[in-house]
């Protein structure tokens, strides 16, 4: 099963970072992932968010968040809107399922047709 991740929105925050206390540098990012095989493909619905310090070439986890990243965490969670979660059939999988009531319904009839004589 082949996974995706899609950045769905970034943004550039002027707080300062936990682990070098620069000012520039840190990316908010929302992160929206999509799995695929040969019968479907289905776009998750929960969301993942990584916070990267790109002065000091780090990840900063919730656990390192001070009260000011969590507010501005809190108001571009508002603003991010994620792609709708459904799933898309493919095309093996209509024709599978297809066949497969056309086998059904074949045997049904037969079975009756044979019930009859």
């Amino acid at each position: 099963m082949k996974v995706t991740e899609y950045t769905i929105q970034k943004a550039e925050l002027k707080n300062n970072c936990p682990e070098c206390y620069n000012n520039d540098g840190l990316v908010l990012s929302f992160i929206q992932k999509e799995k695929e095989n040969t019968w479907y493909r289905k776009v998750e619905e929960d969301l993942k968010v990584k916070l990267f310090c790109t002065t000091c070439k780090t990840q900063i986890f919730p656990v390192r968040w001070d009260e000011h990243i969590e507010r501005v965490y809190e108001y571009y969670n508002k603003l991010v809107v994620p792609k709708p979660a459904k799933t898309h059939y493919k095309k093996r999988f209509w024709l599978a399922l297809s066949t497969g009531a056309l086998v059904v319904a074949s045997g049904l009839f037969w079975l009756g047709y044979k019930t009859i004589q």
